[in-house]
């Protein structure tokens, strides 16, 4: 799989933006990636005694969030990252430089495409590499049988969150303790999911 953009919005003029299958080479800069944000409201997430209430609050001074170093590693040579079903991870590159990539993976039980990570370098944000990198996760679903596509997202990160809306997400669920224990303690994960067209 390779397939280009042109990209006339491209960091340092027009540009190319190639979209392969991530490679072991690859690992060091998915690694290195800023996966970092600022944003200037988070999605506060309250109990009620019908459920819960999820909205979109405000926050002064905008709020800086770098996320913790994952375990997890880039898919071998198979797409096998050692989960239930297969995997694939998706490279953006422009040139030698790595612009963000998406990591998803098959699980067969519920027919579920279960997006585990996806990035995008903060330089390349907002020009469409989010959008293309999910583009290629759901034709991932599509060739491995999946009926919808699942991810997780924290609370604090309203920019990821009103992407996926925008990408035809909706919130499915929430977990409130998910986060309890590690360096992301108070934060809420939204559970949000698409049909595979």
């Amino acid at each position: 799989m390779e397939t280009t953009a042109q990209d006339p919005t491209a960091p340092g003029g027009p540009g190319i933006v190639g979209y392969r299958t991530a490679r072991p080479e690859d690992g060091e800069a998915i690694a290195a990636l800023d996966g970092s944000f600022t944003t200037d409201s988070v999605f506060e997430v309250t109990a009620t005694q019908e459920g819960f209430r999820i909205r979109e609050t405000p926050v002064r001074p905008p709020l800086h969030k770098v996320f913790p170093d994952d375990a997890d590693g880039v898919a071998d040579d198979d797409g096998d990252t050692g989960g239930p079903g297969p995997s694939r991870t998706v490279v953006a590159v422009h040139g030698d430089e790595l612009c963000g990539f998406v990591t998803a993976s098959f699980e067969p039980w519920n027919a579920r495409l279960a997006v585990r990570d996806i990035e995008v370098a903060p330089a390349w944000r907002g020009k469409g590499v989010g959008r293309a990198l999910m583009s290629h996760a759901v034709n991932f679903a599509k060739e491995v049988g999946a009926v919808h596509v699942w991810l997780e997202v924290s609370s604090v990160n309203a920019p990821a969150v009103r992407a996926y809306l925008r990408m035809g997400f909706a919130f499915c669920g929430l977990d409130t303790s998910l986060y309890e224990g590690t360096e992301s303690a108070g934060e809420r994960a939204l559970f949000m999911a698409r049909p595979v067209p």
